[in-house]
């Protein structure tokens, strides 16, 4: 029993050592387990049509509350974060904007080969050990798995806060078959804040810690593949692809810092695009500014037709009341 618990902790803190110098800003670890807390309240979501067009969200129940049965033999579930932070606004103050984490490359790609090169060197170093690295590839709830492992907490506006780093960055999963020492959660420290609900313009905060994903500016901007409903165009700010809004006016994103990562630097036509640019954006601008970017995702068509909405007038978001809570 001692040598099994010395050898747990150990690959935590070889896991954690490793996982750094490559990168990601944190490491927590789980126990692989069904997850009681947020079987109902997914039901709840789901049953709401809170999930819009996005279908995929209603397969694989049983898998997202269970990893072990996406992945029989799994014992540990490591998630991990990774900064992407990009403070840097456009130069042209009218330009639409996108989401800070799709300026640079491709994240899938990017924090995937990391992942694969930190399992081969467990391989190399723990010798039997198997597991799959994931980045968005799975259903898993990757902010639940975050915050029991100490990650952070579970924000109003249904992100992952981090007292340190704020919420700017990806998340991505492990699951191994080798027992890990697991983290202990952390507190909730939103306290009395209501920042991000007072902030978003379509009022897809519904409630503390509930998201209506069928009226955030990200779904209609890059889920939804009809048109945007007319009562949502005039209330979309400057936003074309993603928001970024109720992580903005968090108190808790005055402590995160800019990103390190040379691959999540914006491309460097981007930022410096004006308005005018955009509105004549053609098929190659698209390819070439876009060529490994996530905004590939809703392509050139999806990208105009949100480019377009945001002509047909803007009417301001509600000001974010002065900071509150315990940042």
């Amino acid at each position: 029993m001692g040598r099994t618990l010395h050898q747990a902790q150990t690959r935590a803190q070889w896991l954690k050592h490793h996982a750094k110098d490559l990168g990601f800003t944190s490491v927590g670890i789980s126990k692989a387990q069904h997850l009681d807390e947020e079987a109902p309240h997914l039901e709840a979501w789901l049953k709401q049509d809170m999930h819009g067009e996005m279908a995929y969200m209603e397969g694989h129940f049983d898998k997202r509350l269970d990893p072990r049965k996406l992945l029989p033999g799994t014992k540990t579930v490591v998630s991990l974060l990774f900064n992407y932070h990009n403070p840097t606004p456009p130069s042209d103050p009218e330009a639409p904007r996108i989401a800070q984490y799709a300026l640079g490359e491709d994240y899938h790609f990017v924090l995937k080969w990391k992942l694969k090169e930190l399992l081969k060197w467990m391989k190399r170093d723990w010798g039997n050990v198997s597991g799959r690295v994931f980045v968005d590839s799975a259903p898993i709830l990757e902010r639940a798995w975050a915050a029991k492992s100490g990650l952070g907490w579970i924000g109003k506006n249904s992100l992952l806060l981090n007292k340190h780093h704020g919420s700017y960055f990806f998340l991505a999963e492990m699951l191994l078959d080798v027992d890990i020492e697991p983290d202990a959660p952390v507190t909730d420290h939103c306290g009395s804040c209501t920042r991000c609900i007072d902030a978003c313009p379509t009022d897809a905060i519904v409630k503390p810690y509930v998201v209506d994903g069928s009226k955030c500016i990200s779904y209609f901007t890059i889920e939804l593949r009809g048109a945007i409903p007319e009562p949502v165009k005039g209330h979309m700010e400057d936003w074309m692809f993603g928001c970024d809004i109720c992580q903005e006016v968090c108190p808790w994103n005055r402590h995160a810092t800019p990103t390190t990562e040379p691959r999540f630097s914006p491309h460097p036509r981007l930022l410096d695009m004006t308005k005018a640019d955009w509105l004549d954006l053609t098929e190659e601008v698209f390819r070439d500014v876009f060529k490994d970017s996530a905004v590939k995702r809703t392509g050139l068509a999806g990208l105009t037709r949100n480019i377009a909405v945001l002509q047909k007038g803007k009417q301001g978001h509600k000001k974010a009341p002065p900071a509150s809570g315990e940042a």
